[in-house]
């Protein structure tokens, strides 16, 4: 053979060999090599560090890179939507459910597995099947022990609305949290009630930025009350209770509105071009090792899943007395027109 033929074999032979080494299938499908492959994009509207531990827990388990993209439940929600079928996400959770039903009403999620809906109960979760709870939190009304006797606690959120609570308690209008137990109140007894119970928290209620920061004016006694989501109160307690030491919880049970719990949603999108891995990735978040990890956080959420219990330091979920609530039924943008209309947003 020829020199310059020589060398025209030998680049053919190696390029063939390269192909046949490229397309052989001795790896087996699963390994980390292979897992690896994947890469996912989550939404995330959750606490960042709940979410980031979340990704950062699957992809040492199974290899599967996760890239967490933050924001607020209806920044991003709202994000989803104009995307559509182009968005880049392939799993989206929040903070509040009516952020995922607002997704969930544009068609955008896949139905869940069936094996993932059946590790949450479907309280916790979307009716209509496409996503289901990853944590909760509840309603709670936060209050200053030498302020407000507790004989003189309101007995329902509804009370609030009265004229004996003017400028005795504290609101965070602006946040998606106080939305969703407004979009509950609406919920549970009509829009005409709830219509009439939020104009007179308007005219009530002392506006302040964000539920940390009630917290801290009910303990400072600059306002008796406020109304916040209970994990904020037990994570200060939690850092020493310098922000809540003169403040005690009112959970309000019976089935009262403001005894809400605001289950933090997840789901696959439609768009996803990596659905099982992204449905896996949901298997994980709701499954007994993503749970557990939620419980044993600093993030004090309630953890939702079947058999795994919530923080030892929180009111049990089972003792809450919470109301039963459509979750995929609360109406965000439609409250948001509701607190404009009334001058709180």
């Amino acid at each position: 053979m020829k020199p310059q033929n020589a060398r025209i074999f030998l680049t053919a032979l190696a390029a063939t060999t390269l192909l046949a080494a490229c397309g052989s299938g001795d790896e087996p499908a699963g390994t980390t090599a292979s897992a690896e492959k994947a890469s996912l994009v989550l939404y995330n509207a959750q606490h960042e560090e709940v979410g980031q531990a979340w990704a950062d827990a699957f992809a040492a388990k199974t290899g599967i890179k996760v890239e967490v993209r933050n924001g607020s439940d209806f920044e991003l929600a709202n994000q989803l939507v104009a995307e559509g079928a182009a968005s880049p996400a392939d799993v989206f959770i929040t903070e509040n459910s009516p952020a995922m039903s607002l997704v969930s009403s544009k068609d955008l999620f896949a139905p869940v597995d069936a094996a993932t809906k059946d590790q949450v109960p479907a309280e916790y979760s979307s009716s209509k099947g496409d996503w289901v709870g990853v944590a909760a939190r509840s309603t709670v009304f936060v209050y200053n022990t030498t302020l407000v006797p507790e004989a003189q606690l309101p007995k329902s959120i509804l009370d609030l609305a009265q004229p004996a609570w003017k400028g005795k308690f504290g609101i965070s209008p602006s946040g998606a949290d106080f939305q969703a137990i407004v979009s509950a109140v609406y919920a549970l007894k009509g829009d005409a009630e709830g219509a009439k119970w939020l104009e007179g928290v308007k005219a009530n209620a002392k506006v302040f930025r964000g539920n940390s920061t009630i917290m801290k004016a009910a303990n400072a006694g600059e306002v008796p009350g406020g109304v916040i989501y209970h994990y904020y109160w037990y994570g200060d307690q939690a850092d020493g209770g310098a922000n809540s030491s003169k403040t005690k919880l009112k959970y309000f049970g019976n089935q009262d509105a403001g005894a809400f719990v605001s289950v933090s949603g997840g789901g696959v999108l439609k768009s996803s071009k990596h659905t099982a891995e992204a449905q896996q990735f949901l298997a994980y978040m709701t499954g007994a090792e993503g749970q557990k990890l939620l419980s044993d956080s600093k993030a004090l959420e309630y953890s939702v899943g079947k058999g795994v219990a919530a923080n030892k330091a929180l009111t049990p979920l089972a003792e809450l007395n919470a109301p039963k609530v459509d979750n995929n039924a609360l109406n965000g943008p439609r409250i948001v027109t509701e607190m404009q209309r009334v001058g709180l947003l």
